[in-house]
């Protein structure tokens, strides 16, 4: 029966793609269907618990929230699934949208979601259910590089979505120089030069343990700014299951040589001499 809990499948089945977490979907003792759905200004991607590989169809600066649901439900006609994530581009409060996304069609505000889908629904913002997907520990912070400049950080399990995207920065916005259309209006080059300089004032901002650089255009840098690592999109996935897992469970320590660690390290080391 749909909406219902129930036990886990044989100690032998893997749950989802990513062999490497293990009981990914368990919740304690519980076993959901989900249906991840990472909404994104070109294209939106869907996995469900148990396959492999996604799916996707175009989005683009038309689509409504009406017509991503109709798209969903027509491409995931065949998978089962007794809950929903949704990673939505703009602010969330909630669980709910509170502004329209800057790069899709209108209609997302006030939106019936659940209704839509006929199951729960919980939806997050999408840097947030990636950076979710990317946790290790301590406090993290969290940039992707997509059409915009998504962001979120999250401490000691706890996630907190932001719009540091749309801060000002040079004549424009973070988000006008790092997103997709400072890459087309500057070039790679300046472009790469732009996202190191604001990943570097951030990280100087923040102070995160650790810091994911994520999104559909982290491949187009040569190399990582010093102190991230990269993400990838699976992990809007593994963070769209996570939601539904108990809250707090990926809550750890840092990871090893870390900023912030090694600014420690680094203190303790003046300290000593």
């Amino acid at each position: 029966m749909k909406g219902e809990r129930k036990k886990p499948l044989d100690s032998s089945f893997i749950p989802g793609p990513c062999d490497d977490v293990e009981s990914l979907f368990l919740m304690g003792e519980v076993f959901m269907q989900v249906l991840v759905v990472d909404v994104g200004g070109n294209h939106v991607k869907m996995l469900v618990t148990g396959q492999e590989t996604p799916r996707e169809f175009a989005s683009g600066p038309s689509m409504t929230a009406e017509e991503m649901v109709s798209g969903v439900l027509k491409t995931a006609k065949d998978w089962k699934y007794e809950a929903v994530s949704i990673g939505y581009p703009g602010p969330v409060l909630r669980g709910k949208p509170v502004a329209e996304p800057h790069n899709l069609g209108p209609g997302w505000v006030g939106f019936n979601f659940e209704a839509a889908f006929g199951c729960p629904v919980k939806l997050i913002n999408d840097a947030a259910m990636q950076a979710l997907g990317s946790y290790e520990g301590g406090k993290m912070l969290f940039l992707g590089l997509g059409t915009g400049l998504g962001s979120a950080m999250i401490v000691d399990g706890i996630v907190e979505p932001m719009e540091l995207g749309h801060l000002p920065y040079r004549k424009r916005t973070y988000e006008d120089y790092v997103g997709i259309r400072g890459w087309e209006r500057v070039g790679e080059k300046k472009w790469r030069h732009y996202v190191a300089d604001v990943v570097a004032r951030l990280i100087a901002a923040l102070e995160p343990d650790d810091v994911v650089l994520g999104g559909g255009n982290v491949h187009k840098l040569k190399e990582m700014p010093p102190g991230c690592r990269a993400g990838t999109n699976a992990n809007a996935f593994l963070g769209g299951f996570r939601l539904w897992e108990e809250a707090g469970k990926w809550s750890a320590s840092a990871p090893p040589n870390s900023p912030r660690q090694r600014k420690d390290k680094q203190a303790a080391e003046g300290a000593r001499t």
